[in-house]
């Protein structure tokens, strides 16, 4: 076999070199994609080795304890729209037995949810501006107040006076009825507002979301909620079997009067009262705000004659 001869040595000579010199060219971007070396990471023998991450959750480092430390304390949620009207169903008209006196005026009493109630200084508000509700009453929960870091809850009629002028508003949306808006009715005969007392719940932040069993809680060391309504359960028992099912499903239903309406979903946030195109007089019970979801139910007379939620 013959060497190669040098011409044809030369350009093999050449083509390497060039193949070398591109293999070791610096490219932009590309030290960006080769992965950094980092310690060498060793398992021991029969140890679980994990497919995917961890993932921690992003919890506020500023948050106190949460539910499970503190008995009746909140979830962390933003509260919803359903939840909230659940709130108004279920609580909203219930029963209980004071375990504490109460104290009159617009002042009421104020927990801070989630920390030891102050009784010391619930006492001094009671000496202060006397005792609306005293310790074995029978109460009520006669309204809910949804504010931007609190609730309101109203006792016997509440201790926040009379309605104010500007309570009476007028609202027309598309394919909403247009009428005079007044606030929540007091309770039963008797419970007018201004004649009961005024818990104001004040949550850190946002109110969270909350279930009618968490409010029952936070409320538990000033009135009991069980077995307060054997009453209303006897009564309901005389209803017909189709009300009495909508009662027990926490829903409205056609046919029922006003007193069925509230033991199924609660005292409305709001009442709409007005004239329809045949000149009866009719009535709207409105649970919800706008833009939320918003549920009426409408009397003619004495019973529901139509019932309707905006958004579908």
């Amino acid at each position: 076999m013959g060497w190669p001869v040098p011409g044809a040595m030369s350009n093999w000579f050449a083509f390497t070199v060039a193949l070398l010199l591109l293999a070791s060219a610096d490219v932009p971007g590309v030290e960006r994609l080769r992965p950094s070396v980092g310690p060498t990471v060793t398992f021991p023998a029969g140890a679980d080795i994990p497919v995917l991450p961890e993932f921690t959750s992003t919890v506020d480092e500023n948050q106190t304890q949460g539910p499970s430390q503190v008995p009746g304390a909140p979830r962390s949620q933003t509260l919803q729209d359903q939840s909230k009207l659940d709130l108004i169903r279920a609580v909203s008209g219930e029963f209980a037995k004071a375990l504490k006196s109460l104290p009159a005026g617009k002042e009421g009493f104020l927990i801070y949810v989630g920390q030891p109630i102050r009784f010391e200084l619930l006492d001094r508000a009671v000496a202060n501006h006397g005792a609306a509700i005293n310790s074995g009453d029978n109460v009520q929960i006669t309204k809910l107040d949804f504010r931007a870091h609190s609730i309101v809850v109203d006792v016997n009629g509440g201790g926040r006076g009379k309605r104010h002028w500007r309570d009476r508003v007028q609202i027309g949306m598309g394919g909403i009825p247009t009428g005079t808006v007044t606030p929540q009715d007091s309770g039963p005969p008797g419970l007018e507002p201004g004649v009961g007392s005024s818990i104001f719940l004040e949550f850190n932040k946002t109110i969270p979301d909350l279930t009618p069993e968490d409010l029952k809680k936070i409320l538990s060391p000033l009135m009991d909620f069980s077995r307060q309504r054997s009453a209303s359960v006897q009564w309901a028992d005389t209803l017909p079997p189709e009300m009495r099912k909508a009662i027990q499903d926490r829903r409205p239903a056609l046919g029922m009067d006003r007193e069925e309406v509230i033991a199924a979903i609660g005292k409305p946030e709001h009442k709409v009262r007005e004239r329809d195109s045949e000149g009866y007089d009719i009535e709207d019970w409105i649970y919800g705000q706008p833009p939320s979801k918003i549920v009426f139910v409408r009397f003619r007379g004495e019973r529901v004659t139509s019932i309707r939620q905006f958004p579908q």
